[in-house]
């Protein structure tokens, strides 16, 4: 048994003032005169701590006399959670009924206030006896304990799964987009090659001398050039382009203008382009090489699509690579921004046509040392819930910045905000504000944990009707061991 401040002989309670505590006033005569004969009195002078967080729970200290404070280690500092100066209340081994069964660490740092007086009990012996005198109320607090335990992880585990659901087909139905263009793509690309080929064999039907190949070949490399270049139409200006072509097609003589009208706006061709055609060829084969140049044109249209659609491909793959971090370490020095647009991609197929995001990122914030993968739930915990809050209409803001020592991640939402009733609970464990069957009330609890936990920083919360903030503080070095 060890406790700061504690005397080399340990002095005893007589088993009358043990009564005078609430904890003991209901014990019998040898009951009481167990703890009486067990617990040593402990004197702690001002300041001293009485048990330390984390430290292995060897003793249940009960308060005799004098104003102590419980504290709890976030973000680097301590945080006091209690103080109290009345008598009998309770610390240190709480659990201590476990016995062997559970490694006891204290769960919080109990610091003397004042000078103060502690019962101590050893929490292996006190286990033993007390399964002996209160074997029902044992086997109670030992199911009500392991039982949150158990449905915290398998609510946690449920939740994960969903959310890998989610992810999963907000991941299918990105690559589903490019992947279905770039097979449309292809499967034109076989027809226009067919095209190709038959407009050149008509082509070599006539009589055209290798300088008229040559006008046509370089008038070929000349429009697929400006494929790349060509600027973006509104919807007026592409019709009244394909009009002027259409009139220009009509006015030479070309069956269906209309086919070849909407691929030469595309590759961003104006009539008097199509006038240096006319130059280079004689009016009996101006139709088949339009035609031919048409579908030079369009393949090479066809190509840049697939080209984008690959890319898109790509791009999808590399952010579900950066989002699950499945080929790096688990710690190491981040770029905040990387996984934030990671988690945005991820999140593209949730995100509704009403809700506008905002990135309002610092670029020059150093990367701070973290578990990636962690922090990318922790992000994506905290859109999905501004998602929800929004209805699928409002604004997203995903914005970072330096706070002294901290990097800050910040994600907004314009939603009708969190009551103040409410605000104060959002990080417990199992509590939503969401209709049954629609939360778990464990995505916030576990972004508290890898944010303050694993990470050492803080993760807070204001809120007012229409601009709710979730705040995460990271430090940006390591902390202390």
């Amino acid at each position: 048994m060890t406790a700061q401040g504690q005397q080399a002989s340990p002095r005893r309670l007589p088993a009358g003032e043990l009564r005078g505590l609430f904890l003991f006033e209901d014990l019998d005569d040898e009951q009481l005169a167990w703890v009486a004969g067990n617990g040593d009195v402990v004197d702690c002078p001002a300041g001293t701590d009485v048990s330390v967080e984390g430290e292995p729970a060897d003793c249940f200290f009960v308060l005799l006399e004098g104003t102590m404070t419980m504290l709890r280690l976030v973000g680097g500092g301590e945080v006091e959670m209690v103080r109290t100066s009345h008598r009998g209340v309770y610390s240190g081994a709480v659990q201590f009924y476990f016995g062997d069964r559970l490694e006891q660490r204290y769960p919080a740092t109990v610091r003397a206030v004042t000078d103060c007086r502690f019962l101590a009990l050893p929490a292996g012996p006190f286990a033993e006896v007390f399964r002996q005198w209160y074997p029902m109320a044992v086997h109670l607090l030992e199911g009500m304990f392991v039982g949150q335990r158990n449905s915290a992880e398998l609510v946690g585990q449920r939740e994960r799964l969903l959310a890998l659901g989610k992810l999963s087909a907000g991941l299918t139905h990105e690559l589903n987009n490019p992947a279905a263009a770039a097979a449309r793509a292809t499967e034109a690309l076989r027809d226009r090659f067919a095209g190709m080929r038959h407009k050149l064999a008509l082509l070599s039907e006539g009589t055209i001398d290798g300088e008229v190949l040559r006008s046509l070949t370089g008038l070929q490399e000349e429009f697929v050039a400006r494929i790349s270049g060509s600027q973006e139409l509104s919807t007026l200006e592409r019709s009244d382009l394909e009009d002027r072509l259409g009139e220009w097609l009509d006015g030479h003589g070309v069956t269906r203008p209309w086919e070849l009208a909407g691929v030469f706006v595309a590759a961003g061709l104006v009539p008097e382009d199509l006038d240096r055609v006319t130059d280079a060829v004689a009016p009996s084969f101006l139709e088949p090489a339009l035609r031919w140049l048409a579908y030079t044109v369009e393949t090479e249209t066809l190509l840049v699509e697939i080209a984008d659609s690959t890319r898109r491909i790509s791009a999808l793959v590399d952010a579900a690579k950066q989002y699950s971090q499945m080929d790096r370490t688990p710690h190491q020095p981040t770029d905040l921004h990387a996984g934030l647009d990671a988690t945005l991609v991820m999140l593209g197929g949730k995100i509704p046509p009403g809700v506008t995001v905002v990135k309002d990122y610092d670029r020059t914030l150093p990367e701070v040392p973290a578990y990636a993968g962690e922090l990318n739930q922790v992000w994506t915990n905290l859109v999905v819930n501004a998602l929800d809050a929004m209805a699928g209409e409002g604004t997203l803001t995903v914005r970072t910045a330096r706070d002294g020592e901290h990097a800050l991640v910040e994600i907004a939402d314009t939603g009708p905000g969190i009551p103040a009733e409410l605000r104060s609970r959002v990080f417990e464990p199992f509590f939503t504000t969401k209709p049954v069957g629609q939360g778990t009330g464990l995505g916030l609890d576990v972004s508290w944990r890898v944010v303050v936990k694993r990470h050492g920083g803080d993760l807070r919360v204001t809120s007012s009707p229409g601009d709710t903030r979730f705040r995460v503080l990271l430090p940006l070095s390591e902390p202390a061991t």
